[in-house]
């Protein structure tokens, strides 16, 4: 690199002579100029030939300490090699020592196996020696056994066996009678407990729905209003809603008669209104009534939903949600059948907790199992089996349905939760006070009296009224004449007669009324 600098330096010094020398001469053609630029020269020439000597040997010093530098690096660098091929070499030499202890404890076990081997096959040939003189000892031993005592050894075994067998059988026999005794004992015991600790928690308020309902007035004189002349408004009335209204000396209240609660609250509501607005006249009153049955039917879906979100039922199709809102106006022996469904619910998501099992669920099926009592149409299926069915039909748990179908033993018990759901519910009717049986059966013979008449061809509505002792047949007036309702109310009567059984007596009134309506523009 250095001989290359040195070129440089005197073809740059050569150069720059040329060019003076090329000046001067260019310049002036004179031999003193000649003369004076060839020393000029040649003094350049000696300064740049004295700088690259210096130059050159400041490289060589340069290059000199870089080789001795790598040199000193290079000799540590072998140097950590060599160190680590020890440290290596090191291991490997103790790893072979440790294989070779290894190898020699294993070779020196492998002998003391063998002689331990060897004394085992000694001591099971002793042992087999052994085995062969106690059998033939054994079987010697059987034969005088058998001389002795006439049996051979094959009977004697069967008899013992036999014997045991016997004895085991009788015990068990005990045992198992003691097991279940004390699994029966327990099970009772923890059965009350259960049962107990649900009633315990589960608030419940007794109440037995009446037959009447009392609507109050302002004055006495609405009381003239109501009734219309020659009574036409509150047979009206009584028509339109089925429900008998008692006017007596009764001050500022009329009494509504009805086994039905539905019935008596339309009845009810629609006096309200009428009252309210003060036009009282047979065809107001029969809008009036067509007002309060649509709004009542909101009404029942608002209790519904209500009920359902309260109870923590959720999912509930619209059609089950209608039908829980209808059991607030329909009892059960005189018990609400509402306030029985969601106290059913209570006490079986109770009972279902207690058990570990789950209580959505059971509450779920408690509040639906008796929703086959309030049907859209009457079917000859018990409410049981039509609940099941209305609730399959609506998309519920299979464990749901069949709780509803099985709570009277109607349909044979699937699911855990269905014996829960038929203890709660006689849980619920057991209290006391919660229900009365002659309640039920009167108004399971108003319902009787009613579709007995209705089975008639050409009647539109029938409606039991005064406690059963009169019954109000409405006949269509272009399908039955005038001498038909007369044999039409012979007939229903003698029907009554023969099939039915009720005290005193009870007066058929068929009333057939031609209506024509025409609107002027």
């Amino acid at each position: 690199m250095e001989p290359n600098i040195l070129s440089i330096i005197i073809g740059a010094a050569a150069l720059i002579v040329g060019l003076v020398l090329g000046k001067f001469i260019f310049a002036k053609n004179t031999k003193k100029q000649v003369e004076e630029a060839a020393q000029q020269a040649q003094k350049i020439i000696s300064d740049a030939t004295s700088q690259a000597e210096t130059l050159k040997k400041e490289k060589q010093l340069e290059a000199k300490e870089r080789f001795v530098q790598l040199k000193a690096e290079h000799e540590k660098d072998v140097l950590l090699r060599n160190q680590k091929v020890i440290e290596a070499e090191g291991r490997i030499k103790q790893k072979e020592q440790s294989i070779n202890q290894k190898d020699q404890n294993l070779e020196k076990q492998i002998k003391e196996n063998e002689a331990i081997k060897e004394t085992l096959n000694r001591q099971i040939e002793v042992v087999n020696t052994k085995r062969t003189e106690l059998e033939k000892h054994q079987e010697e031993h059987i034969r005088r056994l058998e001389k002795v005592a006439g049996l051979s050894a094959e009977d004697a075994k069967a008899q013992l066996i036999e014997s045991l067998k016997q004895e085991a059988q009788t015990k068990a026999i005990a045992l198992q009678q003691t097991i279940i005794e004390e699994a029966k004992e327990k099970a009772n015991k923890e059965a009350r407990k259960i049962v107990i600790q649900t009633i315990q928690r589960t608030a419940a308020e007794v109440a037995i729905e009446n037959s009447i309902t009392v609507f109050n007035l302002e004055s006495d004189e609405i009381k003239g209003s109501i009734i219309g002349r020659e009574g036409r408004n509150i047979r009206a009335i009584e028509a339109a809603t089925g429900v008998d209204l008692i006017v007596d000396d009764t001050p500022e209240a009329i009494v509504l008669s009805s086994f039905d609660p539905l019935r008596r609250e339309i009845a009810r509501l629609s006096l309200q209104r009428l009252v309210a607005d003060g036009r009282i006249h047979p065809a107001r009153i029969e809008e009036v009534v067509e007002k309060t049955k649509k709004q009542l039917e909101d009404q029942v879906m608002e209790i519904g939903e209500r009920t359902a979100m309260e109870m923590g039922v959720h999912g509930l199709h619209k059609e089950l949600i209608r039908m829980v809102g209808r059991m607030r106006f329909r009892s059960s022996y005189g018990q609400n059948l509402l306030m029985h469904s969601r106290e059913t619910a209570n006490l079986c998501g109770i009972m279902a907790a207690e058990l570990g099992l789950n209580p959505k669920l059971a509450k779920r099926a408690g509040l639906l199992h008796d929703i086959g009592k309030v049907p859209d149409e009457e079917t000859e299926l018990s409410h049981a089996l039509l609940g099941a069915k209305l609730a399959e039909k609506y998309g519920e748990n299979p464990a749901v349905v069949n709780a509803i179908g099985a709570h009277h033993d109607e349909m044979e018990m699937q699911y855990v939760i269905s014996p829960i759901i038929q203890a709660c519910d006689a849980i619920s009717g057991a209290r006391p006070g919660a229900r009365r049986e002659i309640m039920q059966q009167y108004i399971q013979r108003i319902k009787d009296l009613e579709n007995l008449a209705q089975a008639y061809n050409g009647v539109e509505k029938a409606y039991a009224i005064q406690a059963g002792r009169e019954l109000r047949v409405i006949v269509e007036a272009d399908k039955v004449t005038d001498a038909e309702s007369e044999k039409l109310s012979f007939e229903i009567a003698e029907k009554i007669q023969t099939e039915m059984t009720f005290p005193g007596q009870i007066k058929v009134t068929v009333i057939r009324e031609k209506r024509s309506v025409n609107v002027a523009r």
